[in-house]
């Protein structure tokens, strides 16, 4: 699998490639310390204030005054290492800079890279999220009690958004201000409260949101912005959390982080100082003007609307104890069962009841005599290196020319040298996704019939102790909903793999009738799972096999086509199944 790890740094190179994700958890503002995430549909909880606090844990946090941004973060589901080399997992931070790793005090690994499955066989969303709202003064300690929530919450997947994201972006005059600490950063004309509930809501529905990356340094968003998606918990968080109704609505837990003002400036100061390149005079200053009465006209009046206050912050461990019991409660109310795994969804696929008859929305390339002659070539488990390439590119032109049949085209009239012609020409715009790294393979005959095809690049893995498909990293073009997808994968045994591509694109906004499946070789199984899912979606394939084995392999397949491609040896040859290796899809 260490083949996958340079696949994805050498992906970086592809062309008209907008989004990068290494897929990580989020955080960051002005004045905030941690994040929250929101779902609709719970019991409201009463208000309740606590006073006390126990020493129940340890939390490993430098500060309570540091974002989450800065929360090392270090993630894997089950610590399951490939077999050849074990993948970091990260998390995806929003807010002015993002940290790749995160380990709890117990030494337990929370990600956001890795994401398992977050739907059913069916394609549809597994359950929904929880939006948990934390709102506090600068510098009060909430991205500690965030980070305490996700230290305990024991949840494999946690998105944080920092409502330090979404500062607006200053005018030259309003630069000047700023530069001279004379801009209100506290106030709510400071933040685009639009964006911020249109990003909310999407992560609500599972949907990608493109998240703004703030600079404090430069008080400018970078070029760049971070692409976060929802999951089982959303943590959302910032001074003004609460400020607006609207997002309030969104909320299904309001806590606020009450912490004493002396205790609040000095962690400011060794903030602003350390980390944001501010000096102690323009700290007092702005906190003088402008952070102290921000806070007694809009923040301390959120209190009035909070589910739970929280003193002291972090280092109440009673209230941290009491929002844990609430959030198990309310995602075990939702149907949250973490001990379910996937791998059950994958028996139901890879035995799929279904007629005989294949999918209408199934194209199978016409079997001539000659691509009968190169399946020959490429199944045959003898066949050189060299020649399993040839043979391969070839049978890929004829897939992907098949696959041009089904664009739309309009008629157009041409000049000849003798006269008009009466022609075609494509109106679609057409851009190729590959799943790492066999998928990668069909590229080449995608840009030898596509001209100047936009690229993007999935990789998706087989966790080898729970067998779930878990998503790493996707590279995908911009405005992705305006193109017809070329979905790219070398195989489709069960189906699992395409069917999170598949998802993943719909989250992107890409039409279901826009997408379509190209694969050289496709079992009977994940056919019929991928036509139950997603109806409209165009599966094309130059072969169709009737079995899996036990171990989900095709049968009789064509072996681990990364491995015969780019010429990885497979980890041993004492058995048949393992020419198989074990990223098979």
């Amino acid at each position: 699998m260490s083949s996958n790890s340079t696949t994805t740094t050498d992906s970086a190179a592809s062309d008209g490639i907008a989004k990068e994700e290494v897929l990580q958890p989020h955080s960051g503002s002005e004045d905030s310390d941690d994040s929250a995430g929101d779902l609709p549909g719970l019991n409201e909880p009463k208000r309740v204030k606590i006073l006390g606090d126990s020493g129940l844990i340890h939390a490993s946090c430098t500060s309570s005054g540091s974002s989450v941004n800065e929360l090392s973060c270090r993630s894997g589901s089950g610590d399951s290492p490939t077999p050849r080399t074990s993948l970091n997992r990260n998390r995806t931070i929003s807010g002015s800079k993002s940290e790749d790793q995160m380990t709890t005090s117990d030494g337990r690994k929370v990600y956001t890279k890795g994401r398992p499955p977050w739907y059913d066989r069916s394609g549809k969303r597994l359950k929904k999220p929880y939006l948990i709202g934390i709102c506090g003064g600068s510098a009060s300690g909430k991205t500690t009690v965030a980070k305490k929530i996700i230290d305990r919450l024991e949840m494999p997947w946690v998105t944080v958004l920092s409502m330090d994201s979404f500062y607006k972006v200053l005018s030259h005059e309003e630069h000047e201000l700023a530069a001279e600490n004379k801009y209100n950063f506290d106030h709510p004309d400071a933040f685009d409260f639009a964006a911020l509930h249109e990003v909310l809501s999407r992560l609500r529905q599972g949907k990608s949101v493109e998240v703004p990356v703030y600079d404090f340094a430069t008080h400018s968003r970078d070029k760049n912005p971070k692409v976060m998606y929802g999951a089982d918990v959303l943590i959302f968080e910032g001074i003004l959390a609460f400020h607006n109704a609207e997002i309030n609505k969104l909320i299904d837990l309001k806590i606020f982080v009450d912490t004493d003002s002396d205790t609040r400036l000095a962690r400011r100061l060794q903030r602003d100082i350390e980390e944001r390149g501010r000096d102690i005079a323009g700290v007092l200053q702005q906190y003088k003007e402008f952070v102290k009465p921000a806070f007694d006209s809009f923040i301390a009046p959120c209190m009035k609307i909070a589910d739970i206050i929280v003193p002291r912050g972090g280092d109440n461990y009673v209230a941290i104890d009491l929002i844990l019991r609430q959030i198990t409660q309310q995602l075990a109310e939702r149907g949250y069962d973490a001990s379910k795994s996937f791998f059950h969804q994958r028996q139901e696929m890879s035995h799929f009841e279904a007629s005989e008859e294949l999918p209408e929305n199934l194209v199978v390339v016409k079997e001539t005599p000659q691509v009968k002659g190169l399946h020959t070539f490429i199944r045959n488990r003898d066949t050189y290196r060299d020649e399993f390439i040839f043979y391969s590119e070839r049978l890929m032109r004829i897939l992907v020319e098949t696959a041009m049949t089904h664009m739309t085209y309009e008629k157009v009239s041409v000049e000849t040298s003798s006269g008009p012609y009466e022609g075609c020409r494509l109106v679609d715009e057409i851009c190729g996704i590959a799943i790492m790294r066999a998928g990668e393979t069909l590229e080449k005959s995608v840009r030898s019939v596509v001209k100047d095809c936009k690229m993007g690049k999935i990789l998706i893995q087989t966790n080898q102790k729970t067998m779930e498909p878990e998503l790493y990293y996707l590279r995908l073009p911009k405005n992705m909903e305006r193109f017809k997808v070329l979905l790219l994968d070398a195989t489709v045994a069960t189906g699992a793999a395409a069917m999170m591509a598949i998802r993943i694109l719909l989250d992107h906004d890409v039409k279901e009738e826009n997408i379509f499946v190209m694969s050289l070789i496709m079992a009977t199984s994940g056919i019929h799972s991928l036509a139950y899912a997603f109806p409209k979606v165009k599966l094309l394939t130059s072969a169709v096999d009737e079995h899996l084995n036990e171990s989900y392999h095709i049968i009789p397949g064509i072996g681990n086509f990364g491995d015969r491609y780019f010429g990885t040896d497979p980890l041993s040859d004492s058995s048949e199944d393992e020419d198989f290796g074990p990223n098979y899809r």
